[in-house]
Protein backbone atom coordinates (compact mmCIF):
# COMPACT_ATOMS: atom_id res chain seq x y z
CA UNK A 1 0.00 0.00 0.00
CA UNK A 2 1.33 3.43 -1.19
CA UNK A 3 2.24 5.65 2.02
CA UNK A 4 -0.34 8.73 1.98
CA UNK A 5 1.38 11.72 1.04
CA UNK A 6 2.14 14.32 4.04
CA UNK A 7 -0.63 16.74 3.21
CA UNK A 8 -3.18 13.89 4.07
CA UNK A 9 -1.92 12.32 7.51
CA UNK A 10 -3.79 13.19 10.30
CA UNK A 11 -2.53 15.96 12.16
CA UNK A 12 -0.60 15.64 15.35
CA UNK A 13 -0.93 16.74 18.71
CA UNK A 14 1.89 17.76 21.44
CA UNK A 15 1.98 14.43 23.05
CA UNK A 16 2.39 12.75 19.58
CA UNK A 17 5.01 14.92 18.35
CA UNK A 18 6.81 14.27 22.55
CA UNK A 19 6.50 10.38 21.78
CA UNK A 20 8.40 10.65 18.18
CA UNK A 21 10.95 12.43 19.46
CA UNK A 22 11.73 10.06 22.43
CA UNK A 23 11.53 7.35 19.82
CA UNK A 24 14.36 9.31 17.59
CA UNK A 25 16.39 10.40 20.79
CA UNK A 26 16.75 6.67 21.84
CA UNK A 27 17.58 5.41 18.73
CA UNK A 28 19.58 8.05 17.18
CA UNK A 29 20.81 9.91 20.75
CA UNK A 30 19.78 13.66 21.42
CA UNK A 31 23.05 14.83 19.94
CA UNK A 32 22.33 13.32 16.68
CA UNK A 33 18.63 14.24 16.33
CA UNK A 34 17.54 16.63 13.80
CA UNK A 35 14.07 18.03 13.86
CA UNK A 36 13.51 16.73 10.13
CA UNK A 37 14.29 13.38 11.89
CA UNK A 38 11.44 13.58 14.16
CA UNK A 39 9.47 14.93 11.31
CA UNK A 40 10.42 11.97 9.05
CA UNK A 41 9.22 9.69 12.14
CA UNK A 42 6.03 11.69 12.46
CA UNK A 43 5.58 11.70 8.27
CA UNK A 44 5.11 15.35 8.49
CA UNK A 45 6.83 18.52 7.49
CA UNK A 46 9.84 19.83 9.57
CA UNK A 47 7.65 22.98 9.74
CA UNK A 48 5.10 21.40 10.89
CA UNK A 49 6.46 20.44 14.46
CA UNK A 50 6.92 24.45 15.06
CA UNK A 51 3.08 24.76 15.58
CA UNK A 52 3.81 22.45 18.48
CA UNK A 53 7.25 23.30 20.08
CA UNK A 54 9.69 25.76 19.60
CA UNK A 55 12.52 23.93 19.75
CA UNK A 56 14.33 20.16 19.67
CA UNK A 57 15.93 20.93 23.24
CA UNK A 58 12.10 21.80 24.34
CA UNK A 59 11.07 18.34 23.18
CA UNK A 60 13.67 17.34 25.24
CA UNK A 61 12.43 19.23 28.19
CA UNK A 62 8.95 17.67 27.40
CA UNK A 63 10.24 14.02 27.36
CA UNK A 64 12.49 14.16 30.50
CA UNK A 65 10.13 15.76 32.50
CA UNK A 66 7.87 12.74 32.17
CA UNK A 67 10.41 10.96 33.81
CA UNK A 68 11.01 13.14 36.03
CA UNK A 69 7.63 13.67 37.55
CA UNK A 70 6.43 10.06 37.34
CA UNK A 71 9.53 9.43 39.91
CA UNK A 72 9.40 12.52 41.93
CA UNK A 73 5.53 11.94 41.91
CA UNK A 74 6.21 8.34 43.34
CA UNK A 75 8.29 9.71 46.45
CA UNK A 76 5.21 12.14 47.55
CA UNK A 77 2.90 8.16 47.48
CA UNK A 78 1.60 7.49 50.94
CA UNK A 79 3.78 4.33 51.21
CA UNK A 80 7.09 6.58 50.31
CA UNK A 81 6.24 8.98 52.94
CA UNK A 82 4.50 6.89 55.79
CA UNK A 83 5.66 3.49 58.18
CA UNK A 84 9.28 2.42 59.26
CA UNK A 85 11.90 3.71 56.76
CA UNK A 86 13.17 0.24 55.53
CA UNK A 87 9.30 -0.39 54.27
CA UNK A 88 9.28 3.09 52.57
CA UNK A 89 12.55 1.66 50.58
CA UNK A 90 11.45 -1.63 49.96
CA UNK A 91 8.31 0.47 48.11
CA UNK A 92 10.59 3.06 46.23
CA UNK A 93 12.71 0.54 45.00
CA UNK A 94 9.99 -1.43 43.30
CA UNK A 95 7.99 1.47 42.38
CA UNK A 96 11.29 2.54 40.45
CA UNK A 97 11.17 -0.62 38.81
CA UNK A 98 7.59 0.10 37.88
CA UNK A 99 7.96 3.32 36.68
CA UNK A 100 11.20 2.78 34.53
CA UNK A 101 9.07 -0.41 32.68
CA UNK A 102 6.52 1.91 32.08
CA UNK A 103 7.93 5.08 31.13
CA UNK A 104 10.87 3.09 29.43
CA UNK A 105 11.32 5.44 26.77
CA UNK A 106 11.32 8.67 28.61
CA UNK A 107 13.89 6.88 31.35
CA UNK A 108 16.22 5.94 28.86
CA UNK A 109 16.75 9.28 27.55
CA UNK A 110 16.51 10.51 31.03
CA UNK A 111 19.51 8.01 32.06
CA UNK A 112 21.55 9.06 28.43
CA UNK A 113 21.76 13.05 29.41
CA UNK A 114 25.08 14.14 30.33
CA UNK A 115 24.55 17.99 30.74
CA UNK A 116 25.58 19.57 27.62
CA UNK A 117 22.34 21.45 27.41
CA UNK A 118 20.40 23.96 30.17
CA UNK A 119 18.08 21.22 29.48
CA UNK A 120 20.00 18.54 30.31
CA UNK A 121 21.71 20.15 33.32
CA UNK A 122 18.43 20.93 34.87
CA UNK A 123 17.43 17.16 34.17
CA UNK A 124 20.87 15.96 36.17
CA UNK A 125 19.43 18.54 39.05
CA UNK A 126 16.45 16.72 39.37
CA UNK A 127 17.63 12.99 39.26
CA UNK A 128 20.35 14.24 42.13
CA UNK A 129 17.69 15.71 44.25
CA UNK A 130 15.45 12.34 44.09
CA UNK A 131 18.77 10.79 44.68
CA UNK A 132 19.46 12.34 48.35
CA UNK A 133 15.92 11.86 48.98
CA UNK A 134 16.36 8.35 48.60
CA UNK A 135 19.45 8.52 50.20
CA UNK A 136 17.66 9.94 53.44
CA UNK A 137 15.16 7.03 53.34
CA UNK A 138 18.29 4.83 53.56
CA UNK A 139 20.00 7.24 56.32
CA UNK A 140 16.87 6.29 58.39
CA UNK A 141 16.38 2.79 57.78
CA UNK A 142 20.06 2.52 59.04
CA UNK A 143 19.44 4.73 62.13
CA UNK A 144 15.83 2.57 62.85
CA UNK A 145 18.09 -0.68 63.04
CA UNK A 146 16.81 -2.00 60.35
CA UNK A 147 19.84 -1.90 57.86
CA UNK A 148 23.70 -2.34 58.51
CA UNK A 149 25.43 0.12 60.49
CA UNK A 150 28.35 -0.04 58.15
CA UNK A 151 27.32 1.03 54.73
CA UNK A 152 27.10 4.22 53.34
CA UNK A 153 24.05 5.54 52.74
CA UNK A 154 24.97 7.59 49.49
CA UNK A 155 27.06 4.28 48.20
CA UNK A 156 23.70 1.71 48.57
CA UNK A 157 21.61 4.64 46.66
CA UNK A 158 24.12 4.74 44.10
CA UNK A 159 24.74 0.63 43.74
CA UNK A 160 20.83 -0.09 43.79
CA UNK A 161 19.63 2.42 41.59
CA UNK A 162 22.92 1.20 38.96
CA UNK A 163 21.29 -2.00 39.20
CA UNK A 164 17.31 -0.64 38.36
CA UNK A 165 18.48 2.02 35.79
CA UNK A 166 20.68 -1.27 33.82
CA UNK A 167 16.87 -2.49 33.29
CA UNK A 168 16.59 0.49 30.82
CA UNK A 169 19.11 -1.32 28.53
CA UNK A 170 18.07 -4.83 28.29
CA UNK A 171 13.88 -4.80 29.52
CA UNK A 172 11.65 -5.57 26.42
CA UNK A 173 8.42 -5.50 26.97
CA UNK A 174 6.81 -8.81 26.46
CA UNK A 175 9.91 -10.12 27.22
CA UNK A 176 10.73 -13.25 29.46
CA UNK A 177 10.75 -11.39 32.67
CA UNK A 178 7.68 -8.78 33.78
CA UNK A 179 8.14 -5.92 35.80
CA UNK A 180 6.95 -7.57 39.18
CA UNK A 181 9.84 -10.21 38.43
CA UNK A 182 12.15 -7.79 38.25
CA UNK A 183 11.44 -6.22 41.24
CA UNK A 184 11.09 -8.95 42.90
CA UNK A 185 14.33 -10.39 41.92
CA UNK A 186 16.06 -6.44 42.39
CA UNK A 187 13.87 -6.50 46.17
CA UNK A 188 15.92 -9.47 47.21
CA UNK A 189 18.94 -8.63 46.35
CA UNK A 190 19.22 -5.53 47.68
CA UNK A 191 17.65 -6.58 51.27
CA UNK A 192 18.81 -9.81 52.03
CA UNK A 193 22.31 -8.05 51.69
CA UNK A 194 21.71 -5.02 53.46
CA UNK A 195 19.06 -6.22 56.36
CA UNK A 196 20.39 -6.51 59.59
CA UNK A 197 19.03 -10.01 61.46
CA UNK A 198 16.79 -7.99 63.54
CA UNK A 199 15.28 -5.86 60.02
CA UNK A 200 14.61 -9.30 58.17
Amino acid sequence: MARPRLAERQPYDRDQVVDAAVRVFTERGYDGTTMADIAAALGIHKTSIYHHVASKEQLLEDALKRGLDALHGMLAEPAAVEGRAVDRLRYVVRRTVEIMVDRLPEVTVLLRVRGNTATERWALARRRDFDRAVERIVSDAIAEGDLRREVDAALVTRLVFGMSNSVSEWYQRGGRMSAVQIADAIERIVFEGLQTAAGS
